[in-house]
């Protein structure tokens, strides 16, 4: 069975990353997964959250938001308050790309993310940690040349992807509208070892069973080798060290 754009059910929106979009960050990738696009950047700064101060530990956190002109209908700007899905999302990437950095070697700093979706058509929490993580080795190599830190504090590389069914079809990386129409919603993120560093799944209009289960990750698995291999062909072979 093709899908709406043509694509099988277990492909890939078309996957580009720009590496060094933003001139001042230490970091930074804009990402393409199809009509979704994001542009993530990270920066270092001085200094950890009160509950780490003094242990010598760094911390990373992220941040999350959907642009106004990044959907057909105006999205406000989050100014007086964020949204409960922007907090959530922005957590997530957080906890994701904190699975995949050893902060003890990172000293007192803290390594902020931004996500910002340019525009959006579904995928927009898996495509900001996949490109999210292209800025983290960007900045990972700032600090080594800085000689801020003794080694690389990444352990592993770190991917996400869509899944679920819609149409009754088992469908790998959902559009806007394959996912309005999903009775079961999935993300994924997954290291490049193999071990899994989030699931988020729902059955939207019906329960699921332990073999869906196992079948969907399976299809995450598929994608999330591919968009590995598309980081390591922007980031390049010999800086490519998991």
């Amino acid at each position: 069975m093709k899908r709406r754009d043509g694509r099988a059910l277990d492909e890939l929106r078309p996957v580009t990353i720009e590496r060094g979009f933003v001139k001042y960050a230490q970091g930074s990738a804009l990402i393409s997964l199809g009509n979704t696009r994001v542009l993530c950047a990270a920066m270092v700064e001085e200094g950890t959250p009160s509950f780490l101060r003094g242990s010598g530990q760094g911390w990373l956190t992220a941040e999350y938001n959907m642009l106004p002109y990044s959907t057909p209908t105006r999205t406000p700007r989050e100014v007086a308050q964020q949204k409960g899905r922007s907090c959530e999302i922005q957590r997530l990437i957080g906890r994701c790309l904190r699975a995949v950095v050893q902060l003890d070697r990172l000293g007192e700093y803290t390594i902020w993310v931004d996500c910002d979706v340019l525009q959006a058509d579904g995928g927009t929490r898996c495509a900001a940690i996949t490109g999210a993580f292209v800025a983290l080795v960007d900045v990972d190599r700032w600090l080594r040349k800085k000689g801020m830190v003794d080694g690389s504090i990444i352990k592993d590389s770190l991917a996400a992807v869509s899944v679920g069914v819609s149409n009754g079809e088992k469908m790998l990386d959902l559009s806007f509208h394959e996912d309005s129409q999903a009775s079961i919603d999935m993300n994924v993120a997954m290291t490049g070892g193999g071990d899994l560093v989030e699931i988020q799944i729902s059955g939207e209009k019906s329960s699921f069973s332990r073999k869906l289960l196992e079948e969907l990750l399976d299809l995450a698995e598929v994608g999330i080798k591919r968009l590995r291999q598309v980081q390591r062909e922007v980031v390049g072979a010999e800086e490519w060290n998991w």
